[in-house]
């Protein structure tokens, strides 16, 4: 069962419930009203004719014979009071005498007496009002019967009845009527809370029709498109674009990341079949018979004896990178730096021994991993040799909470286009023939700092030189 179908049965059935209740409500209002009216008429109807009796009676105190008690009398000679002459054709009106025996009618026939109960009959001799209900000419009757009263003793009883045929009948058309309304406005209501169910659960379709559409195409750039108020609906087609949105950038993420690893593989075999090649090459050489001279032997041997090592750096240098992708855990501890950058700029001198690498830095602490910060320096400085002439400079301040390590360079600089580069893997330069490396020590440097939650950025401009900015968290001094 849809949702649509569930809440159009709900909303009716709720309406269902209110109209039977207020049915229900109704009809017992009125059945109430009209029997309280009827009672009211015939209290007014007895109390009228009561008066009238004890007016019209010469003797009110004389008691009539009970045990023979005469005919019925016509109500013409029973009284000459204008309440018995001028009777109205709706009142049902009976008198008896105390023992409940007819005593005057309109007609004065004997067939006209009126039900009255024995229990009525000793309450009424016991000067009480007395109603009933009774058949009366094959109608159901409201029959009020009421003691006359005179000197403390009663005298007469007068009945008063009323049909409730009509009553019932009219209650019976108002039922009916309830019914067929009721059912009318529920069946009207039925197919307008289907349209408007429909139309209030279209954004929750067009969400229904958009996340199959996503699926069916990947295409994560679709939006639910909703004009609609901010209600619990609008909040929804809301809350939904927002995850689209988000899948979008998480998927953009995933698709960079796979492109990135194509690249990656592509760049590791470009790199690594290089020196293969020289190795199967010169192997192919060895192995030829007649053996080549002896001289051209030590040169292929010197030459794979190059081309291992050169496949060894670049093996560690992709798995100091795959641990840095891995998110290898880095010491977080508290050091001085200058003690490292004496170290480092010393091991570097020893790699162009004619070149000037000198360093100023206070005495500064910073929080992250010894090695891995060595480790970066070697290659900040390993990158100024290889694309510089002059000095090197190494410094270090505190600026603030963080402390900023810089080394400068005064080589031929980078142009702008190729800056936002230099940390893209296997990425080198138009002098890559000319300078050994696989374009992969600003990376892992980069992938090192972040893991120390430093931060890395290369400032350069063309015949100024280049400056590598690092910053770290700092500690204070020792």
């Amino acid at each position: 069962m849809s949702i649509r179908l569930r809440f159009t049965l709900l909303y009716n059935a709720i309406l269902a419930l209110t109209l039977a209740v207020f049915g229900v409500a109704l009809y017992s209002i009125q059945a109430q009203t009209t029997y309280d009216a009827l009672r009211m008429d015939m209290l007014r109807a007895s109390g009228t004719l009561g008066a009238s009796i004890v007016r019209s009676l010469t003797n009110p105190g004389a008691q009539p014979e009970l045990s023979n008690p005469p005919p019925p009398r016509p109500f013409a000679t029973f009284s000459n009071d204008q309440a018995f002459q001028k009777l109205p054709e709706r009142e049902i009106v009976r008198i008896l005498d105390s023992a409940g025996n007819l005593v005057a009618s309109p007609f004065g026939r004997s067939g006209d007496s009126l039900p009255l109960s024995a229990a009525g009959l000793t309450s009424l001799q016991g000067q009480q009002d007395w109603w009933e209900k009774g058949t009366f000419l094959d109608q159901s009757m409201l029959i009020y019967s009421h003691p006359v009263v005179s000197n403390g003793k009663v005298t007469y009883i007068i009945q008063v009845a009323r049909p409730l045929t009509e009553r019932d009948r009219s209650l019976q058309s108002l039922a009916v009527t309830l019914i067929i309304a009721s059912l009318t406005t529920i069946l009207i209501a039925f197919g307008i809370g289907w349209l408007f169910s429909r139309i209030i659960l279209t954004p929750i379709q067009r969400i229904t029709q958009t996340a199959g559409t996503i699926g069916d195409e990947r295409d994560f750039t679709r939006r639910v498109a909703y004009s609609g108020p901010q209600d619990e609906v609008g909040q929804l087609a809301t809350t939904f674009n927002a995850m689209l949105a988000r899948l979008q950038d998480a998927y953009q993420q995933v698709a960079h990341s796979l492109e990135m690893q194509r690249d990656f593989v592509a760049d590791v075999s470009h790199e690594l079949r290089t020196p293969l090649t020289t190795l199967r090459g010169n192997l192919g050489l060895l192995g030829r018979t007649p053996p080549i001279p002896a001289d051209e032997q030590s040169d292929i041997l010197t030459d794979m004896t190059d081309e291992s090592d050169r496949m060894i750096r670049l093996v560690n240098d992709l798995l100091v990178l795959a641990r840095a992708d891995a998110g290898r855990s880095l010491a977080r501890e508290a050091f001085p730096i200058s003690p490292v950058l004496d170290e480092t700029c010393r091991q570097a001198r020893q790699l162009d021994p004619e070149r000037d690498i000198s360093f100023t830095a206070a005495e500064l602490v910073i929080l992250g991993d010894r090695d891995a910060f060595k480790q970066v320096l070697l290659i900040a400085l390993d990158n100024a040799l290889k694309h510089s002439s002059g000095a090197v400079v190494v410094s270090a301040a505190q600026k603030g909470a963080l402390v900023e390590v810089r080394v400068q360079d005064h080589g031929a600089g980078i142009a702008p286009e190729k800056l936002e580069h230099i940390f893209d893997r296997f990425y080198r330069g138009e002098d890559a023939s000319t300078i050994p490396g696989f374009g992969l020590g600003l990376p892992i440097a980069k992938s090192l700092v972040s893991a120390m939650g430093g931060e890395i950025s290369m400032q350069s401009e063309p015949g100024q030189g280049s400056t590598l900015v690092l910053t770290f968290p700092a500690t204070g001094a020792v």
